[in-house]
């Protein structure tokens, strides 16, 4: 397999843990997709899915947002050790 392959797959992989992680910690906090959409400042949920799913690569400024609105750490959304 090509090097390219290999950081598509690595990348692919990434955002879905991310968005594994985020749901879980959404879904602990209580909030839907459209809450916490709306509590980071986005015009609809459906953004949320995307990132749940590992559909996207969001921005960092997302990202701090939610860890803000679901009051968590990094960590909790990502396991630097699993890559």
């Amino acid at each position: 397999m090509s090097s390219n392959y290999n950081k598509i797959m690595e990348k692919d992989n990434v955002l879905r843990e991310f968005g594994r992680n985020l749901k879980a910690e959404r879904n602990r906090a209580g909030l839907s997709q459209e809450k916490l959409a709306e509590k980071i400042g986005l015009s609809y949920g459906q953004v949320i899915g995307t990132i749940e799913r590992g559909e996207v690569n969001t921005s960092l400024t997302t990202i701090i947002a939610i860890m803000n609105a679901l009051d968590i750490d990094f960590e909790k959304l990502f396991n630097r050790k699993t890559f």
